[in-house]
């Protein structure tokens, strides 16, 4: 028993524990919990900047589908599933070009918000002009009782003060400016400059370029429906074989531009959203035609023209929207006076109905017509053209 009790004594104090008379053995001590509480800790921490980053990405979302937009704007007179925002918020902003060409280039090709919104689209009239808008009244009256159906934007010389009243549409909508000397580089850029803030506003999905000189031919209903329902958009981009055409091309711009890609076609184009972001975006053909397309080369005829033919060929109609008189010769289209304005003069036009729209031939050819002098606006307005 004694050998026993020793072994036993012996095996205690090997595990460190004596047993003492009186006293009872004492218990190991567990270990404590320090992980399972760090990984709570970190799991409740996780959670909560993962959530925070998903409401974080959620609101830019909503952000980025309301861009420059105002709750304010809503028609309430909109259908439930359909919501038009108001054509005339600000244009002015402080970027300079390069900013705003990057952010009209990120725009999504459509509003992309955590809601289900169905937008009413737009077309941006986007008028570029040197100066004063003689024919203002003209639009005025086009556009009346049109609200939230289309936006303006005017790009004028920068040193053009416009006078329009508070109540005017044209109020307003004059954006940040540069010089244009025709035919050069700065025009293209003009243009870029008028798709990009009109990028800007999500709901506008038709860009049509105009000038001081131009005049809708049918109401504002009839326009409408004509654009917003086309397949295509509504450039010139043909193959011109002569000195004027094939004969401006640079052998500087290949590889990028072949000859037999050069195009050539009218400087003022109506295009779908998807082709005015491809414009604004443009970093490949660009540079080519504002190094090469020069003296003789008009760029304004031919970047576009060419630009678009290239990448989106099948997406365009090969015609114009604005009629121009080149009957009389020289560089510069006819300009229309007051004895022009007849009603045989819009008969003829307005009848002329050969072209195709959406695949089918025998439909009206002309939405505009250019150019048309100061003089001219009472008796088109007489002639009640918009009821």
């Amino acid at each position: 028993m004694q050998g026993e009790s020793k072994r036993l004594l012996s095996r205690d104090v090997e595990a460190g524990d004596v047993a003492r008379p009186g006293n009872p053995k004492p218990q190991k001590e567990k270990p404590q919990r320090e992980w399972p509480l760090k990984l709570r800790n970190f799991f409740f921490v996780f959670v909560f900047l993962g959530g925070g980053v998903l409401i974080g990405v959620v609101a830019s979302f909503h952000l980025m589908g309301f861009l420059r937009t105002d709750s304010s704007y809503f028609n309430v007179d909109a259908p439930m599933t359909n919501v038009v925002f108001d054509s005339m918020f600000p244009v002015q902003h402080g970027m300079e070009d390069e900013e705003l060409l990057w952010r009209a280039s990120m725009v999504p090709r459509r509003p992309v918000t955590p809601f289900e919104i169905t937008r009413t689209q737009k077309i941006a009239f986007m008028f570029l002009t040197a100066g004063p808008l003689p024919l203002a009244s003209i639009w005025e009256e086009f556009f009346h009782g049109q609200d939230g159906l289309y936006s303006i934007y005017v790009h004028a010389h920068p040193s053009h003060q416009p006078e329009f009243s508070s109540d005017s549409i044209f109020h307003g909508r004059h954006i940040p400016s540069q010089p244009v000397i025709w035919g050069e580089v700065s025009i293209v850029d003009a243009e870029r400059r008028l798709l990009a803030n009109a990028l800007l506003d999500f709901s506008n999905e038709r860009f049509i370029l105009l000038s001081e000189s131009c005049v809708p031919l049918w109401n504002f209903t009839f326009f409408y429906d004509y654009i917003i329902k086309s397949e295509k958009s509504f450039i010139g981009a043909f193959d011109d074989p002569s000195p004027y055409g094939r004969g401006r091309y640079n052998p500087g711009m290949m590889p990028e531009i072949r000859l037999d890609q050069f195009r050539k076609g009218g400087q003022w184009f109506e295009i779908k959203r998807e082709l005015a972001l491809e414009v604004v975006s443009d970093v490949k053909y660009y540079p080519k035609f504002r190094d090469f397309c020069k003296p003789h080369c008009y760029i304004d005829e031919h970047y576009i023209q060419t630009m678009l033919f290239i990448t989106n060929g099948e997406k365009l109609a090969n015609r114009m929207l604005t009629y121009t008189d080149w009957s009389r010769g020289g560089s510069h289209p006819t300009t229309f006076v007051h004895s022009d304005i007849t009603d045989e003069f819009f008969e003829r036009l307005r009848n002329d109905r050969g072209c195709e729209y959406n695949g089918k031939p025998g439909h009206v050819c002309w939405l505009i017509a250019r150019k048309f002098s100061q003089d001219t606006l009472r008796p088109i307005l007489e002639h009640s053209l918009y009821n």
